[in-house]
């Protein structure tokens, strides 16, 4: 299918990913403290990993479907995803609950406006 200005229609179920990995992420994170991520490993991968299919999923989204979200650091998050591949041994804990914590909900909101007319079952 041909992707245009508006974004293709797997675009949009990629940017549903991405919110319900953030709230995942944020639910994960609720009661706890950045000192958690040192001494729970479980809640550091689970928040690792959810920013990972965050960046998974911007990755993929294609031109048209970004344009839908322009104020969204594409870039970034991209960026982000990669760090967690490629050097997931020297993770930022600090840069990861700063995500979390901070940047997770204003990122919501951003993709939660650009969808709100935007249905799954659609292309356009």
């Amino acid at each position: 299918m041909p992707r245009d200005r508006h974004g293709a229609p797997e675009d949009r179920i990629r940017i549903q990913h991405m919110m319900d990995a953030a709230r995942q992420a944020i639910d994960f994170a609720k009661g706890k403290s950045r000192k958690n991520l040192d001494s729970d490993a479980m809640l550091a991968r689970a928040l690792m990993h959810t920013i990972l299919e965050i960046g998974e999923a911007a990755s993929r989204t294609s031109e048209g479907g970004r344009g839908r979200a322009p104020e969204v650091p594409w870039p970034q998050i991209v960026g982000m995803r990669n760090v967690l591949i490629h050097v997931y041994w020297g993770v930022d804990y600090d840069r990861l609950w700063k995500t979390v914590i901070e940047e997770l909900p204003a990122l919501l909101a951003m993709l939660e406006s650009a969808t709100k007319d935007w249905p799954l079952d659609s292309g356009g």
